[in-house]
């Protein structure tokens, strides 16, 4: 199956000056008492792909969902741009793990990305045509305009995928935060991800991303964030993808050929 062909990607957002998408200081979480996170501290890149990688367990998502507010910190600092999260929520988009949506909720694909738009449209206002034209709009960018009036639930997960995708679009975001896009998706869905996450970059925004696939990581980022419960290291894929840091990361679960391997590739 050959990827579908994709609609150029063309932002609004400004070009930002000032402090970067996201600081993180001293940041620590926990479950049930036992960190998941501890003490981490961290710059994210302006522009940039960035891989969020690390064993299970390590606090990936963790960390997504501590940056939007998802889970309580027992300690610690978030900023986006210089400012907290209530004040920079506009700038960001998320796109939540599969697993953690409602699939049966009775909602069309075109709702599902109208509802990225939300913070233009405002609550309890009616929506627009010109609303259902860029929910549109976003859907042709990701291939799936023919889908706009199917129920969510009727689609394979790499579709589904796709409209989370397209919903991230729409809100025009300058930091996107990614948990896990890959998860479940096909060849095709995977290729169209990596290109419009490319495509984001470009423009100038930041892409923050939870990914498992460690073969991939050097071809479709910039830079990597490796994480295990505690910082490993930050930086620029060939600074991050060393053996000692994998080794440091991930112990005894990746063979010592397969570490080299990596890190010969970053």
């Amino acid at each position: 199956m050959n990827p579908p062909r994709l609609v150029p990607f063309a932002s609004t957002a400004k070009p930002h000056t000032g402090p970067g998408p996201l600081s993180i200081r001293g940041l620590t979480v926990a479950y049930d008492d036992k960190p998941a996170i501890w003490d981490l501290d961290y710059e994210a890149p302006d522009k940039g792909l960035v891989a969020i990688i690390g064993p299970n367990g390590a606090g990936k998502s963790t960390l997504i969902k501590a940056v939007l507010g998802l889970v309580p910190r027992l300690a610690g600092d978030v900023s986006v741009y210089g400012a907290s999260l209530r004040r920079a929520r506009r700038k960001i988009a998320y796109v939540p793990q599969r697993t953690s949506v409602d699939w049966d909720f009775p909602a069309s694909a075109e709702d599902v990305v109208t509802m990225g738009l939300y913070g233009t449209i405002g609550w309890c206002r009616p929506v627009r045509r010109r609303h259902r034209e860029t929910a549109r709009a976003c859907l042709e960018r990701v291939g799936m305009a023919d889908f706009a009036d199917r129920q969510i639930g009727q689609l394979s997960g790499g579709q589904q995928q796709r409209v989370f995708l397209a919903r991230a679009l729409a809100q025009d975001a300058e930091l996107y935060l990614m948990d896990e896009p890959f998860a479940g998706v096909d060849a095709a869905t995977e290729h169209a991800i990596v290109d419009v996450m490319a495509e984001i970059r470009d423009v100038g925004s930041t892409v923050i991303c939870v990914h498992h696939d460690l073969q991939t990581v050097a071809a479709y980022f910039d830079h990597a964030l490796i994480l295990n419960v505690r910082l490993v290291a930050a930086g620029l894929i060939e600074q991050v993808l060393t053996e000692e840091n994998l080794q440091s990361a991930y112990g005894g679960r990746l063979a010592e050929t397969e570490i080299r391997a990596i890190a010969r590739a970053g």
